[in-house]
């Protein structure tokens, strides 16, 4: 490639990321702006004239409320997912084990009625961004948390797989849950932004999680995948590059 041709590589891609900044910037305030004021103005109509409401009408100002923190949450994710292309990877030494026990004590204090029996491979090291590793084990336990809440008891693990081709120069590692599994069919919908393998009355969330994580790990030059077995569970996989 000329010089001529990287420079003008580099200012498209310059011109792409003011316009994702500009999107984000977008997302963030005008579109808030409007949920803010349709829940202030929910909150006060039940306020002031909630005594002249029957329970339907309650019913309705609640699913409004609903669907309003819903967007919120949607608006989170997709700023998440945007700033994970073009924030600045800053290496270091990281104990995924710790980060995986750290979550999951933070999953278990909100839901502590939950019987949760979790497997940890100890002094799991990687050489990555350590924000960015959080964000990866933090959506796959808490889907792991999610998809087996409706089962009495749930086993949760996380390891390192066995890599048949030692000659590899990445390790495979593991978050593995006994809970709802999924359609082997329908996996390569997964890792795709607002694709739902369960309905939201099934089990909540957004749809933009494994998206997320997927972006991650392909910025550290690895790569994800998942199998999964309806109402046996589901594993996840995923490489890293060796720390150096």
């Amino acid at each position: 490639m000329s010089n001529l041709e990287l420079k003008q590589t580099s200012a498209q891609l310059e011109i792409s990321n003011q316009e994702l900044e500009s999107f984000s910037y977008s997302v963030s305030h005008d579109l808030r702006a409007p949920l803010r004021a349709i829940n202030g103005f929910s909150q006060i109509l039940l306020e002031d004239y909630g005594d002249r409401f029957d329970d339907d009408c309650k019913d309705y100002f609640s699913r409004i409320q609903r669907n309003v923190d819903r967007m919120g949450t949607l608006i989170d994710d997709l700023l998440l997912l945007s700033r994970i292309s073009r924030s600045e990877m800053r290496y270091d030494k990281v104990n995924l084990s710790e980060l995986v026990q750290e979550i999951s004590g933070d999953i278990q204090a909100l839901q502590p009625e939950r019987i949760v029996d979790l497997s940890v491979v100890l002094e799991v090291f990687v050489y990555d961004d350590r924000n960015l590793m959080r964000v990866v084990l933090e959506n796959l336990l808490q889907n792991a948390w999610k998809f087996t809440s409706r089962h009495p008891t749930a086993q949760i693990s996380f390891g390192i797989a066995q890599n048949l081709d030692q000659t590899l120069a990445q390790t495979t590692y593991f978050m593995h849950d006994d809970g709802a599994g999924f359609n082997m069919e329908q996996s390569s919908k997964l890792f795709g932004v607002f694709q739902r393998l369960h309905s939201t009355s099934e089990f909540p969330g957004t749809g933009i999680g494994l998206a997320t994580v997927q972006r991650i790990i392909h910025r550290h030059g690895g790569k994800i995948w998942a199998e999964g077995v309806i109402e046996q569970g589901a594993t996840f996989d995923f490489t890293l590059p060796n720390p150096p």
